[in-house]
């Protein structure tokens, strides 16, 4: 079963109802094209569709419709209705009232297929089982320490996990759930106001963009305990105006749709919390310390693993029960992603003594300059501390001398004016000169993906005559 749909109490009931009667959920992402949708919906074989009127346009007509798509379900349905459609609140006003099975059907059974955004190439269903998402909430629960007083405001999106997560999490321990429709700023905050939230997980855009919202100082949450972040990196001065502008907590976190998705929490051990507020900060801001029940390590090209002195880089890969099985009917695509049963994530990071990773960049995104490996994170992070840009991405440029050179895009504060001059020079005042900036592009704003994340692909393929870079 299929669902298109805005963030709704239909998607949570689709959710609960799914778990339980052995069916598997294939959550689609609305900002797809027509075209992505019915390739996700031919690949996952999909019988049945759950669909928002809104996205009637994006969804497969009859005389080409998916071979195992047996019948569409409308919430908010269009007139007239095909022979094969059904009406969502009619359905469920028509259901037999005898009560639903006491189990689900298996904690090996795949729960749900999410498919990647695909950004570089051809997108992959995730497969998540209900041992995944069982575990990966109780962890939740744990490491959060979340209850029955939690107030949960859906604002990401319910396709992706970086919201979904909480769908388990924060039913199984009796808290609230609160629904925002889409990410709108002043929407959001006049909501957790007025709703008391006391935690949710948001994407580094979305946390940027409310703390620099007209009028956001005038605001108080009394209600709000931790703020997570995660889906992306963040730049420490952004995580210090969050902890000053909604005065709670923060937590970093880092996953995978792969890994159901929490592998990280910045989260302070015992001893760090009588550290001064600066030096917490330290820690805070990083990609933090392993999840529970997950063993991560960083390691070197050999399978080696790197020196926790926060400076060597490799790549982290990790094991545990919330690490999906695989990807759907893609065995090949499962055995390269795996090695001696470890998930190789493709993110290069540092680790230090007290094992907490620092995220540096993708494998794929790092830029190889004169023979120099520069990675974006280190340079997006300097670019976030400039007074006048409000958000910045970083990649590498074919460059004839150099092999690559380091572009940034940037996008300024409404009102604000610079120079790219400028901006390089700030970034040589902060950083060894050969990381700065050779050129400096101005947006009114930066590609996302659906689920949010910066679509570097995007900005990177003008320069490279539409064929993404070459990984190292």
């Amino acid at each position: 079963m299929a669902i298109l749909q805005y963030n709704c109490h239909t998607f949570l009931e689709t959710y609960f109802a799914t778990a339980l009667t052995n069916t598997i959920l294939v959550p689609l992402n609305y900002r797809l094209s027509a075209k992505e949708i019915d390739f996700i919906l031919r690949d996952s074989e999909a019988r049945i569709l759950i669909v928002q009127a809104d996205f009637s346009s994006k969804t497969p007509p009859p005389e080409s419709r998916p071979p195992a798509l047996e019948s569409t379900i409308w919430i908010d349905p269009p007139a007239p209705l095909r022979s094969t459609d059904l009406e969502y609140e009619g359905l469920l006003a028509s259901a037999s009232a005898d009560p639903l099975p006491p189990r689900g059907p298996g904690d090996e059974a795949v729960a749900q297929i999410y498919y990647t955004s695909g950004t570089t190439g051809r997108p992959k269903g995730v497969m998540l089982t209900h041992r995944n998402g069982t575990l990966h909430a109780l962890g939740t629960i744990a490491e959060l320490n979340l209850k029955d007083t939690d107030v949960w405001i859906h604002v990401a999106p319910l396709f992706h996990l970086a919201d979904a997560w909480a769908t388990w999490a924060v039913t199984w321990v009796g808290g609230t759930h609160v629904i925002v429709r889409e990410f709108n700023p002043q929407a959001v905050i006049d909501t957790m106001v007025r709703e008391e939230v006391t935690l949710t997980n948001l994407i580094p855009t979305m946390l940027n963009l409310l703390i620099h919202h007209p009028g956001f100082e005038a605001y108080a949450f009394p209600h709000l305990r931790v703020l997570l972040s995660g889906g992306a990196p963040i730049a420490p001065e952004t995580v210090r105006k969050i902890i000053e502008g909604f005065r709670c907590d923060y937590v970093q976190t880092y996953g995978m749709t792969e890994t159901s998705p929490y592998l990280t929490l910045s989260l302070l051990k015992a001893h760090l919390k009588s550290l001064p507020p600066e030096e917490q900060l330290f820690y805070k801001a990083k990609t933090g310390r392993e999840f529970i029940g997950v063993s991560l390590k960083v390691v070197r090209e050999n399978g080696q693993e790197v020196l926790p002195d926060d400076q060597e880089v490799g790549e982290i890969i990790v094991k545990g029960d919330t690490v999906t099985p695989g990807y759907w009917k893609l065995p090949e695509e499962t055995q390269k992603a795996f090695k001696d049963g470890w998930l190789y994530t493709g993110d290069l990071a540092v680790i230090d003594r007290e094992g907490y990773v620092n995220i540096v960049d993708r494998k794929k995104d790092m830029i190889l300059s004169g023979g120099e490996n520069i990675y974006s994170t280190e340079v997006e992070n300097v670019l976030y501390q400039h007074p006048q840009i409000l958000e910045a991405a970083v990649f590498g440029i074919p460059d004839p001398k150099w092999g690559e050179a380091v572009q940034a895009t940037v996008v300024l504060k409404s009102g604000e004016q610079t120079t790219a001059e400028e901006i390089i020079r700030f970034c040589k005042d902060h950083l060894a000169p050969y990381k700065a900036p050779k050129g400096v592009a101005f947006l009114d704003q930066l590609p996302r993906t659906g689920s949010g994340k910066l679509y570097k692909k995007a900005l990177r393929d003008p320069y490279w005559g539409k064929k993404d870079k070459k990984v190292q």
